[in-house]
């Protein structure tokens, strides 16, 4: 994993868009003319935005039928976030309650 290139991919504001609608999707995905009517993105820009977001590692795309379903890899989302926090606080990690999953 690259980190820097992992957030350089999440630094443009229509990828972040993208990857956190997969990331609230969940497993079963969404097909990219739903990611584009839901984010109001035109299908040459969409396109271009998953594919960079692909070749991250950070989406996964899956054939089903005439569709293509995508959604977040979350098994790389985790170890961003883990490089990221690693060692916060101290090795305490008393500071991330955002973390855990839990709703405020």
């Amino acid at each position: 994993m690259n980190a820097a290139e992992l957030l350089a991919a999440l630094g443009h504001e229509s990828r972040l868009s993208i990857f956190r609608l997969l990331v609230e999707t969940g497993m079963a995905g969404m097909n990219a003319s739903a990611i584009g009517e839901k984010l109001g993105l035109a299908p040459a820009t969409l396109s271009f935005h998953l594919a960079h977001l692909s070749r991250a590692g950070l989406i996964n795309g899956r054939q089903e039928s005439r569709f293509i379903y995508y959604s977040a890899d979350y098994g790389m989302m985790d170890d961003l976030l883990s490089f990221l926090t690693r060692n916060c606080c101290q090795g305490e990690n008393s500071c991330l309650p955002k973390t855990t999953g839990k709703k405020p």
